[in-house]
């Protein structure tokens, strides 16, 4: 390998490892990587599923792919001979921007987890040019800036496939590039397929906004993933995005369908389709459109799409589950209206309760029910979100489909979160177990003999303080904060959203400081750390980050305070820089409102590199509990059946609790105190404070005082050092269930049915 690495620098730049610079090296490596997975048999099998999802949110690739091609470690050797590190050249890549959080990055872990276990799957999806935005602090208050990442050299296929999609005003070519998906180590691949357009304008936007011409859809159409939907403009690009993937999606199952001599009256023994999320539910109406354009009556069309679909349901916020109305969809794809409407009349024909339409009396389209009515399958992503979808949120499909109904507990893929983002604990758990923990995860259970081992818990501690100092310089040389090493390191980094309740986080933050200035010192200091990007138009969640970035500034700048309290925020979080934070976690925040996350994933990295969790009883917290107990684990907060209960009883007041609690209201007010508006923006502080006591739609203060009480208790642990690394440890060894291997077998034996 060292002579053909450095053949190819000689060819490619005439000169030889010893003297190339590092970006001359990820290029040769990048073309080494691709050729080998060229060369790799592609996955095949009499049926073939097709993953269909707005968001892949892939990471840097190159050092994910040597570890599954199983070059990364003689690739590394290699370059250390000539003092590199294979790290700091993977610095050099763009990453992909094409995902945002939890759902995209799932997506890409089902991607290598489906290859990895040699079924025959792709997914499909869109190339943007800019994906979501470029995340810049200006002020304290977030700037949204367009990210380009597409190089001519990348991972990126130009392939021949090509489709006419057709819409209203106008019918579009598309063309589709691939990215490989190696699984790990079996010498196979799969592709993620991405369509794209060659008129696509990259000029439209310039370089310090994401404004552009939403009504030119040929040259806007993939530049960025969730265009602002505050406009009807907005709203119909979304439209046209989703029947892009959704049309491209359907012509290249039925064209590969064919080519493998698969019989389209049958298709769902050929193709299995998941839906992952409401954005590619066109594809059933679609389907059914092409399969009719060949032939098909409407009653064969649709009991064939039916078998072939499935939808995986990925929250509980109706805000999440989309509904367009119908004159929308008729102006961008009016030849799928006659299509829907006949759905609709079935739905209705079968005096089916209202609620399940597919069309409401508000002549809005809802994109779940067609899934679920014209799906087989419908899927929760942890126990108590698919209890929740089954007793309340979808409680009437339930009764008419029982047997459509079944829970899919989220995953994460080992090789990216232990193997590549944690190389020293994966060496230190492989010299204690062996590595068959790296193809089957449920071997880390082995640990748990070690949980009363002194010199194994030391030296978890002295893995997760190097990783630390590892973040301490990442953060100094990218954003110049300063991170103490030997603070406990609080960590909360997920989409900004108001369930996910990083205000609460905020308000302790607060009470914090104000116990410092009263001279109650914490015994040990404290690193409160965030990482989150909030949605252009989500004015609150833009308001909650500068809330963060002023208490930043507050806490960094105070010397009575920044030697016991520091919070920072992470700019651009995104998969690269959770690879540096996670490992070096203590703690694991996972605070949403009880019923409100469906899953979660951080949750799952988190506990895999033995950060202990925060949370409360939500989403895969309630299966993590399970499987650590109660010693391993600090929950807090109203339960999911005592908050049900005060929404449906409309029985939350805000105020009540801003009102007659003197803490709660002290921490509150301190939003709009001195403090904050001599750093921040007024308007911004008054609107945050006034949504917390008037509105609070996610209950923040109904849960403040447990937070604070078991946060301060965590803390108390945490000087037990030999106790809290046997919490580490505990969790390291029950992360094991939560593999997406174990996730995908059970999509695969119970929905996809491939082998």
């Amino acid at each position: 390998m060292e002579e053909k690495i450095n053949n190819m620098l000689r060819a490619k730049f005439g000169r030889n490892l010893s003297d190339c610079t590092k970006e001359e090296i990820f290029e040769v490596l990048l073309c080494i990587t691709r050729e080998k997975m060229e060369q790799e048999p592609r996955i095949e099998g009499k049926k073939k599923l097709y993953y269909i999802s707005a968001e892949f949110l892939i990471g840097k690739l190159l050092s994910n792919n040597l570890i599954n091609l199983g070059l990364y470690d003689e690739i590394n050797t290699i370059l250390k001979k000539y003092k590199l590190e294979l790290s700091d050249i993977e610095e050099l890549e763009l990453e992909p921007s094409l995902g945002n959080g939890g759902l995209g990055r799932l997506a890409a872990c089902f991607l290598d987890s489906i290859a990895t276990l040699q079924l025959c799957g792709d997914g499909v999806g869109l190339n943007y040019h800019f994906g979501l935005f470029r995340q810049e602090f200006v002020n304290n208050k977030q700037k949204e800036v367009k990210n380009p990442w597409i190089r001519t050299e990348s991972w990126l296929e130009r392939r021949p496939e090509s489709f006419e999609v057709p819409f209203r005003r106008f019918t579009l070519r598309s063309v589709m590039y691939d990215i490989d998906i190696p699984g790990y180590e079996t010498g196979n691949c799969n592709r993620l397929h991405l369509f794209d357009l060659d008129s696509v304008d990259d000029n439209m936007v310039t370089d310090d906004s994401i404004s552009f011409d939403m009504d030119d859809i040929p040259h806007n159409l993939t530049l960025f993933l969730y265009p602002d939907d505050s406009t009807r403009q907005g709203q119909l690009l979304r439209i046209y995005q989703q029947y892009f993937i959704v049309s491209n999606a359907a012509q290249l199952i039925l064209k590969e369908t064919e080519e493998r001599g698969g019989d389209l009256h049958r298709l769902y023994d050929y193709v299995a389709v998941q839906i992952n999320d409401t954005h590619p539910s066109m594809v059933i109406p679609e389907l059914i459109r092409l399969l009719q354009n060949r032939g098909f009556s409407m009653n064969e069309a649709i009991d064939v799409v039916t078998k072939t679909c499935a939808y995986t349901n990925h929250t509980i916020l109706a805000e999440a589950l989309e509904k367009w109305p119908i004159d929308y969809l008729a102006e961008v794809v009016p030849h799928l209206i006659p299509i829907i409407r006949e759905l609709d009349a079935r739905v209705r024909e079968k005096k089916y309760p209202e609620s399940t339409y597919i069309i409401d009396k508000d002549n809005r389209v809802h994109m779940a029910h067609m899934d679920i009515h014209y799906g087989h399958s419908v899927n929760g992503v942890a126990a108590l979100h698919t209890k929740i979808l089954e007793d309340t949120e979808l409680h009437n499909f339930y009764e008419l489909y029982p047997e459509k109904f079944n829970n899919k507990t989220n995953g994460i893929t080992f090789r990216r979160w232990l193997i590549y983002s944690n190389p020293e604990l994966t060496n230190f758990i492989e010299s204690l177990i062996g590595g068959g923990f790296r193809r089957d995860a449920m071997e880390l259970e082995k640990l748990l003999k070690y949980k009363d081992d002194p010199a194994v818990l030391h030296r978890l501690g002295e893995i997760r303080h190097h990783n630390k100092r590892k973040l301490a310089r990442y953060l100094y040389e990218t954003q110049n904060l300063s991170l103490d090493v030997d603070s406990i390191l609080d960590v909360q980094v997920k989409r900004l959203h108001e369930y996910k309740r990083q205000q609460m986080n905020c308000l302790y933050a607060i009470y914090k400081y104000l116990e410092i200035k009263k001279g109650n010192l914490p015994a040990r200091p404290i690193t409160m750390l965030f990482g989150a990007k909030a949605a252009p138009a989500y004015i609150i969640a833009k308001d909650i980050i500068h809330l963060i970035l002023c208490l930043q500034d507050l806490t960094m700048n105070d010397p009575e305070v920044s030697p016991y309290l520091r919070v920072m925020m992470v700019e651009n979080y995104n998969v690269t820089k959770a690879s540096h934070i996670i490992p070096a976690a203590d703690i694991s925040e996972q605070i949403s409102l009880a019923s409100k996350e469906a899953s979660g994933t951080s949750n799952m990295k988190f506990m895999l590199n033995g950060a202990v969790t925060l949370g409360t009883e939500d989403g895969a917290n309630v299966e993590i509990h399970q499987m650590v107990g109660d010693d391993n684990i600090y929950i807090f907060g109203a339960s999911s059946d005592k908050v049900v209960d005060l929404y449906e009883k409309a029985a939350y007041h805000p105020e009540d609790y801003y009102d007659t609690d003197p803490l709660i209201h002290k921490l509150v007010d301190f939003i709009v105190g001195e403090e904050m508006v001599n750093r921040g923006d007024p308007v911004c502080l008054e609107r945050l404070h006034h949504e917390l006591v008037t509105k609070d739609w996610f209950m923040t203060l109904l849960d403040l005082k447990d937070y604070i009480a078991t946060k301060e208790k965590m803390f108390d642990d945490f000087n037990d050092r030999e106790s809290w690394y046997k919490k580490e440890l505990v969790n390291i060894a029950k992360a094991g269930y939560f593999s997406s291997d174990r996730t995908i077998e059970q999509y695969n034996k119970d929905i996809w049915k491939l082998k």
